[in-house]
């Protein structure tokens, strides 16, 4: 049985840890100004499980890729979200497909998750969101115009720098 493995790794948006189980990515968290920092914003029970090592070197790769600015795909990378209910699987699997450069607003989301007067639902399911970047929660934004919350280091203005990057000319 493959054990958690904790990696940690530097990029031009600040350190990343993430911890994976076998070809599965189960939490990332970004924006650090210390690898000390990206470990400690990780799960608790996640971490304590976790066993510091080698883990996914392609997708650290594209990772720092795309924290320079290049043009990368990441809704190919296997993800376990962590235990969540129908509808918020439903989100996610949805955020999943928003592509890059673009973005929804939260009643956008809801009405694509059969539920068109969740929006704040939607927002909840956003903000717990284990998997930044391959869950791509930057691009869901408020219906009122605004760049709305994000729970990352540097709050809105990472979201900002997020969407900067991907709107820029990738080519």
């Amino acid at each position: 049985m493959p054990h958690d493995t904790l990696v940690t790794f530097p990029t031009a948006l600040g350190w990343i840890a993430m911890i994976g189980r076998g070809k599965v990515l189960e939490q990332l968290t970004l924006a650090h100004p210390s690898r000390d920092a990206a470990i400690a914003a990780l799960d608790g029970p996640l971490l304590d499980q976790a066993r510091v090592g080698r883990w996914n070197p392609p997708l650290v790769r594209r990772l720092q890729a795309y924290a320079r600015g290049a043009a990368v795909r990441l809704d190919d990378i296997p993800v376990d979200p962590g235990p969540l209910g129908p509808f918020a699987r439903r989100v996610v699997a949805l955020c999943r497909q928003i592509p890059s450069g673009k973005t929804l607003t939260y009643a956008q989301l809801a009405r694509l998750a059969g539920s068109p007067r969740a929006a704040r639902a939607v927002g909840n399911c956003m903000a717990k969101n284990r998997i930044p970047l391959v869950i791509p929660c930057h691009r869901v934004v408020p219906s009122g115009g605004g760049i709305g919350h994000y729970s990352a280091p540097g709050g809105t203005a990472t979201k900002r720098r997020l969407l900067a990057l991907e709107s820029e000319d990738r080519s």
